[in-house]
């Protein structure tokens, strides 16, 4: 009887201790950085498969994680940061591509390649202003006239470019939308880190 209830505390010992915790860090800096790839313009515009596949591990990740599969839960983290980081580096490789191809060509700008480089910023502005607005909804703690003067900048800036453009200073053009698409990142990553300071 002794030897049996032994037995017994010994297979229960080795059961607490297999039994894994859930990967709960991991899982939040996976949504972080899943979060901070899905609020930059350029990986909207750009890269958007590669966010798929990281908003895809991270489905998968919690799948896993509500049915106590710590291990395969923490291995789609992984994923899911490393394929979020990969969305933002690509993102921002291909915008710069972008506007370069855009602006700068072997015959110098024409009517249309101006008319292709504001699309390129003005689906970058439109896609913070909606991070701007989702942030409000959300009701974050944000300095919201503060904002509102940076996006006012923004488009006065980009009415500089396009002066710019129609004068022929093509290089001159080509530092102001670098400038926009600056602001507008330091602007997602304020609200992405404005999140992230909320769950806490």
């Amino acid at each position: 009887m002794k030897f049996k209830l032994i037995y017994i505390l010994f297979i229960v010992l080795i059961t607490l201790l297999g039994c894994d915790n859930p990967p709960l860090e991991e899982m939040e800096n996976a949504r972080e950085a899943v979060f901070r790839a899905a609020s930059d313009p350029n990986v909207t515009a750009y890269a958007a498969d590669t966010l798929a596949r990281a908003r895809d591990s991270l489905r998968r990740m919690e799948t896993e994680a509500d049915s106590k599969s710590y291990d395969a839960a923490r291995n789609h983290a992984a994923e899911a940061i490393s394929a979020a980081n990969r969305a933002i580096e690509e993102g921002r490789l291909r915008a710069d591509t972008a506007v370069r191809e855009v602006i700068v060509n072997d015959s110098g700008l024409s009517r249309q390649a101006s008319i292709d480089a504001n699309a390129v910023v003005q689906e970058e502005i439109e896609e913070t202003l909606r991070n701007i607005n989702g942030a409000r909804y959300a009701l974050l703690d944000l300095d919201y006239d503060s904002l509102d003067l940076r996006i006012a900048r923004v488009f006065n800036i980009l009415d500089q470019a396009e002066a710019d453009i129609l004068a022929g200073r093509y290089q001159d053009a080509l530092d102001k939308i670098r400038e926009i698409r600056e602001e507008l990142v330091r602007i997602n990553q304020l609200i992405a880190s404005t999140v992230t300071l909320r769950k806490k």
